[in-house]
């Protein structure tokens, strides 16, 4: 096989790659359009009552968990103190959105750790539970190229209707199973406070949640892997005595 029959089947997968790759893309902005206000209903073990205070129904839910061999305290630590930035599939989300809205670059410091970094961005928290959950929340409007947020405290949270706005709250969550062992979970929810402000969030929930949804998904592997490391320090510390 000549080089130049190698390229030119390199550019035919390719090619056929790229279709494939945006037949997906065109199926999930299909389906996620069709979903939106259709959020499905927690499992039994999902239920979240501190949750449901601020935000009982949404137009879109995202859950997720891993299990974590580790106590829920650690694990629940090790998620508010995490930090994305240095992760390339995080930072190539972020710079993708900034191209596709036409936003102006964020050179602000800001300080390290997902808990402090999203206080520096403008979310409040709402609620606690103390080695176990924090619930976060926000007013904003997504759709804008540079987005801002704006905390609202948690006696007006779940009353806040100012048209042309979304709600969003999201939860870091650890539930023990065990001594050492526990389920580590986050959920966020959203709803549009008019039909205008729900219209245009459905068209960009649909476009571009892929890249917020795999954000979430990463951090599950970051918190599992970090909590565990620190986990098993002091028996292996013991182990070398």
């Amino acid at each position: 096989m000549t080089p130049r029959s190698i390229f030119r089947k390199s550019l035919r997968w390719s090619a056929a790659g790229a279709g494939l790759a945006a037949a997906g893309y065109a199926a999930y902005v299909g389906v996620t359009w069709a979903r939106y206000g259709h959020a499905s209903r927690p499992g039994p073990d999902e239920r979240d009552e501190l949750l449901d205070r601020f935000m009982p129904a949404c137009d879109v839910v995202d859950r997720c968990h891993v299990v974590v061999a580790a106590p829920a305290a650690q694990a629940l630590a090790v998620a508010a103190e995490m930090d994305l930035s240095d992760v390339a599939v995080v930072r190539a989300v972020f710079k993708g959105r900034e191209l596709l809205l036409g936003a102006a670059p964020d050179t602000r410091p800001r300080p390290r750790g997902l808990l402090a970094d999203m206080r520096s961005l403008g979310w409040g928290v709402l609620a606690e539970r103390p080695g176990r959950e924090i619930v976060v929340g926000a007013v904003t409007q997504p759709w804008e190229a540079n987005v801002t947020f704006r905390a609202v405290s948690a006696e007006r949270f779940a009353a806040f209707n100012e048209p042309g706005f979304v709600k969003i709250v999201w939860t870091l969550r650890a539930d023990a199973i065990g001594d050492n062992a526990s389920i580590f979970r986050t959920e966020t929810r959203a709803v549009a406070t008019d039909p205008s402000a729900r219209a245009r969030f459905r068209r960009y929930w649909a476009f571009l949640s892929p890249g917020i949804i795999l954000i979430r998904r990463m951090m599950l592997g970051r918190v599992k892997g970090e909590a565990e490391r620190r986990s098993q320090e002091p028996r292996l510390s013991l182990a070398r005595r």
